[in-house]
């Protein structure tokens, strides 16, 4: 599957519906993200391994972290973490990237 994403409205997929999505995904210790946003999405997130922050909270092991629609998904990784990810509805374009010099939410 591309990037850990295995069910939702896209392909390739082992379960195509358009409630959600599902993925699994190791995160390596300093990789970094670009700051983004999901207009549709709600994101719930379990932090199945390892050290991380999002929004200035840190998480650890067993931690569950949700991201609300607008609301920026910054995440930076302390150790090599495993996230299961849920993002309902199926939006597979909606992500949108942060420009930080700009700070260029778009409603």
């Amino acid at each position: 599957m591309h990037k850990g994403w295995f069910i939702g409205d896209f392909e390739p997929t082992a379960y195509s519906t358009k409630d959600f999505e599902a993925s699994y995904r190791t995160h390596h210790k300093g990789e970094k993200w670009d700051v983004h946003y999901h207009k549709v999405g709600t994101e719930i997130n379990l932090l199945v391994s390892g050290k991380m922050s999002i929004q200035n909270k840190t998480l650890n092991s067993g931690d569950i972290f949700i991201i609300h629609p607008y609301e920026l998904a910054n995440p930076v990784f302390f150790e090599d973490c495993e996230v299961i990810c849920i993002k309902t509805p199926s939006a597979p374009s909606d992500k949108f990237v942060v420009n930080e010099e700009k700070n260029d939410i778009q409603k």
